[in-house]
C-alpha cells in the first residue's frame, strides 16, 4: 500500500515540488504579511496560519484543474486587474473604523484578502507544481502540504521586518504590481500576439504595473490621510465653537 515510499522517483518528484514551492511562494508570503500586518499581535499568527493553510488547499484544488483553467481567454487579464486593485488597497493607511481592506483589522478580512490574492497569483504557479507532480495526486498533496510551514515562516519573518522597515510594505505592493503585469501579457487572448509582435511587453508591463501600484497607492494614501486629518480638526474645533458662542 505504501510502496510509493520506496520509489526513488517519488522522492525526486517530492523534492522538485518542495523546491518549486519555495521559489513560487515568495509572492504569497508577501501578500500574507501585508494583509496581516495591522492585526493585533495575537491575531497575526492565527491569520498567517489559517491564511497559509487555506491558500495551499485552494492551490491543490486549482492544480487538479490547472490545464483547463489556464486555457480560458481573458481569465489572466481579469486576474491581473484584481491583483492590481488588491496591491493598491494594501498600501492604504489604516482608517478609524477599520473597514479598509488595507488595515485588515478583522482576521476574517485578512484571510479573505490572502485567499483572493493567492487565487489570482496561483494561476501560473499551479502549472509548475502540476508538472513536477507528473500526474501523481498523492505526490502533489504531500508536496504542497509540506510547503505550508515554508510559507508561514516567510510570512512571519516579513511581518517582523515590516515593523522595523516600513518601506518593505511599498516594495511588497510593488511586487504584486509586477506579478499582475506579467500575468496580463501571458493571457491566452493576447499572449501569442505579444510574443510574436511585442515581446518587450514582457518587461514593460510588469514595470508599469509596479509603478502604477506604488503611484496610485501613495496618491490615495495621501488623500485618505488629509481627509482623516481634516475630520480630526473639525472634531477638535467643535467644543471650542460651543464655548465661544455668545449667550442670548
Amino acid at each position: 500500500m505504501l510502496e510509493f515510499l520506496a520509489d526513488q522517483q517519488f522522492w525526486v518528484g517530492l523534492g522538485q515540488i518542495i523546491l518549486v514551492n519555495i521559489v513560487l511562494s515568495g509572492d504569497n508570503a508577501v501578500v500574507i504579511a501585508l494583509a496581516a500586518r495591522s492585526l493585533p499581535a495575537h491575531q497575526q499568527k492565527r491569520a498567517v496560519f489559517w491564511g497559509s493553510g487555506a491558500a495551499v488547499v485552494m492551490r491543490i484544488l486549482l492544480t487538479i484543474v490547472a490545464v483547463e483553467i489556464l486555457k480560458l481567454a481573458y481569465l489572466k487579464l481579469v486576474g491581473a486587474v484584481l491583483l492590481l486593485w488588491i496591491a493598491v488597497q494594501l498600501l492604504l493607511p489604516e482608517d478609524a473604523d477599520g473597514e479598509h481592506l488595507a488595515s485588515s483589522s478583522s482576521m476574517v478580512a485578512a484571510i479573505r484578502t490572502i485567499l483572493i490574492a493567492d487565487l489570482v497569483m496561483s494561476l501560473d504557479n499551479v502549472i509548475a507544481v502540476a508538472a513536477a507532480a507528473k500526474g501523481s495526486l498523492t505526490l502533489l498533496i504531500i508536496g504542497l502540504a509540506l510547503s505550508i510551514p515554508l510559507v508561514i515562516f516567510g510570512s512571519t519573518l516579513l511581518l517582523k521586518l515590516m515593523d522595523r522597515f516600513p518601506i518593505i510594505v511599498t516594495v511588497g505592493a510593488g511586487l504584486l504590481g509586477w506579478v499582475a503585469g506579467e500575468m496580463a501579457v501571458t493571457d491566452p487572448a493576447i499572449g501569442a500576439w505579444v510574443s510574436a509582435n511585442a515581446a518587450w511587453l514582457h518587461y514593460a508591463a510588469p514595470a508599469v504595473g509596479t509603478i502604477a501600484v506604488i503611484a496610485v497607492g501613495r496618491l490615495l494614501a495621501r488623500r485618505a490621510e488629509r481627509t482623516e486629518a481634516a475630520a480630526h480638526e473639525l472634531v477638535d474645533l467643535a467644543p471650542q465653537d460651543e464655548h465661544t458662542k455668545a449667550p442670548r
